[in-house]
């Protein structure tokens, strides 16, 4: 029932990072003040990528000591922001670095990472009756024939995680 509420590190670094970058282009290349400004454009590009290494660190952790068994949807983030132009906002998350991160925490402590098919239809089944119907990514609320209501993403996640129970109970 939670959000990852993802703090957006490149986002509201972009207005700082914009500036910088515009006065290295008027900069003439190789000379010593372009050098001084690649390295402010650089250390604000490092920052920006600590904040989110720590950021998933720390989600990561939390994560992995409090659950003995994670289940995730294994989706393909470079497609997602190709194809539905959510390019900045899907790469910000650091997706790949999460899992990667999760994974190995998990492993250390003998706990388990269920990752589900990224073609499992998560979004558009139905969590209370297992009917299927096709969704628009612009609907945000899932509505069944059975009379189930419930948000998008929170209907997605019950079936991730319904699906994930099962997968364990498999092995």
């Amino acid at each position: 029932g939670e959000k990852a509420n993802y703090p957006r590190f490149y986002r509201q670094s972009l207005d700082k990072l914009a500036k910088e970058q515009r006065i290295l282009s008027r900069r003439k290349k190789g000379s010593a003040r372009w050098e001084k400004q690649r390295l402010k454009v650089a250390e604000l590009q490092e920052k920006t990528a600590n904040q989110r290494k720590n950021f998933l660190h720390h989600q990561s952790k939390e994560l992995a000591t409090t659950y003995d068994a994670v289940i995730i949807e294994d989706l393909d983030m470079k497609g997602m922001s190709q194809a539905l132009h959510f390019g900045k906002s899907v790469h910000d998350n650091g997706w790949g670095m999460f899992t990667t991160f999760l994974s190995y925490k998990l492993k250390e402590q003998g706990k388990q990472l269920v990752k589900i098919d990224k073609w499992f239809p998560s979004t558009k089944k139905c969590s209370c009756c297992g009917a299927e119907k096709p969704m628009k990514l612009s609907e945000r609320t899932y509505r069944c024939s059975c009379g189930y209501v419930a948000y998008r993403d929170y209907n997605s996640a019950i079936n991730i995680k319904n699906e994930g129970i099962r997968l364990l109970a498999l092995t």
